[in-house]
């Protein structure tokens, strides 16, 4: 079974940055797209980011508007592992910040879509 760690949260200024990485464990070659999301307090679980990890379109990657320009998603194959880096950070962006994957190949897919989660990762932006 796949299991996915995150790590690389913490607590930053408004403007800042921060690199998130998940690594991946176990049965990774069933999941062909990788993403982030969020959670706020009191908030639903939010779409940030997903890459595809598999055939053709490898690497091909897809933002919510709130993160397009800020935030860049990437994969190292070798290491099983993807990395968020976040940019010009802002205080909305606080949240815990999970990463999933999926045996699916649509990078606009549902929450639902996503069935291997880690358990989260903490971002906090002060302004």
């Amino acid at each position: 079974q796949e299991q996915l760690v995150e790590s690389g949260g913490g607590l930053v200024q408004a403007g800042g940055s921060l690199r998130l990485s998940c690594a991946a464990s176990g049965r990774t070659f069933s999941s062909k797209t990788m993403a982030w999301f969020r959670q706020a307090p009191g908030k639903e679980r939010e779409f940030v980011a997903s890459i595809s990890c598999s055939g053709w379109t490898s690497g091909m990657t897809y933002y919510a508007d709130s993160v397009k320009g800020r935030f860049t998603l990437s994969k190292d194959n070798a290491k099983n592992t993807v990395y968020l880096q976040m940019s010009s950070l802002k205080p909305e962006d606080t949240a815990l910040y999970y990463c999933a994957a999926s045996s699916g190949t649509v990078l606009t897919a549902p929450r639902y879509d996503y069935t291997t989660w880690g358990q989260g990762t903490q971002v906090t932006v002060s302004s």
